[in-house]
């Protein structure tokens, strides 16, 4: 939910989604009941009774809609953190946590104006361009949505998106907080439909390359030089066990860029790095997220 302390300009377009299950959506589908009113008990939660086809609610269609500047694109603060929408039509892949939103917030106004509905297929996220196209999977079955992005949020440590009650239903998300991949559909992709394949594993802006660069410490010191691409640099060590622990204590305390950290022996440094990104801006906003969560001093390198 959105702070009191937010100015009025800020609440009148950020009202939303920051708790688990915590909200976004276009008008509702119109193959489900009508939304109901606006939920007052102040708890979230799934519907007293749903409707009973939300499995066979079609996912967001991707079109190409004008990105606005200023407004839910707008930087903004929440809870002492400050967060940059991401600025155009950029690609955007990222791994991390999946939380869902309900009936509190359901019939209310989203980021983008629009009323929240449960039943819809949206999702809110911190910093993609609203609005936006985003495919979401969970790779713990395979499942995969394609979701309108409308909102703001989720605003916990490691969650990297909000999902409406029916697109965490279809995933397979509903019992709490679970793993998932989400990929940002760019116009280039919908206008030319390159967006009903999605992409290869070894294009995947933030696939490592290999499985020497993931998993525990050990398995992370990786000898063999870092994908091409763009890293964020986490640490440097001269001594192996500085860099174990660094690697431990990101993987407990950022679980989101777990999957994504490894070790390298770079000039007689052990680096410990996370990517790659194939886009400067997404490991740069990679970056900010480390730095607004943590002391470390993370920078963007670059490897060709």
């Amino acid at each position: 939910m959105w702070r009191a302390a937010l100015t009025l300009t800020a609440v009148l377009w950020l009202v939303g989604c920051a708790s688990t299950p915590g909200g976004s959506g276009p008008a509702p589908s119109t193959n489900v009941a009508p939304a109901p009113a606006v939920d007052t008990t102040g708890r979230d939660g799934p519907p007293e009774a749903p409707p009973a086809n939300l499995a066979d609610v079609p996912d967001a269609e991707p079109r190409v809609e004008k990105i606005k500047s200023g407004g839910a694109n707008k930087p903004y603060e929440i809870a002492g953190q400050r967060y940059q929408p991401l600025a155009g039509d950029v690609p955007y892949v990222e791994r991390g946590l999946a939380s869902w939103y309900g009936r509190k917030f359901h019939g209310r106004p989203t980021a983008s104006g629009e009323p929240y509905d449960m039943y819809a297929m949206t999702a809110a996220h911190p910093t993609l361009p609203i609005p936006s196209y985003a495919r979401v999977r969970n790779p713990a079955n395979g499942r995969e949505v394609v979701v309108r992005v409308n909102d703001r949020g989720p605003f916990h440590s490691g969650r990297i998106i909000d999902l409406s009650y029916t697109a965490a239903l279809k995933l397979g998300l509903l019992r709490g907080v679970a793993p998932v991949e989400v990929e940002r559909l760019t116009h280039d992709a919908i206008r030319t439909g390159a967006w009903r394949q999605p992409a290869p594993a070894s294009e995947t802006a933030s696939a490592p390359e290999s499985p020497s660069e993931v998993g525990p410490p050990e398995a992370a010191m990786a000898t063999a030089p870092p994908a091409r691409g763009f890293w964020v640099q986490l640490g440097a060590f001269r001594q192996r066990d500085g860099a174990e622990r660094l690697h431990q204590r990101l993987s407990s305390d950022l679980s989101w860029l777990a999957p994504l950290l490894a070790v390298f022996n770079d000039r007689n440094l052990l680096r410990v790095q996370a990517g790659p990104y194939a886009e400067r801006a997404e490991a740069a906003l990679v970056a900010q997220r480390v730095r607004a969560s943590s002391s470390l001093a993370a920078v963007v390198i670059e490897r060709r």
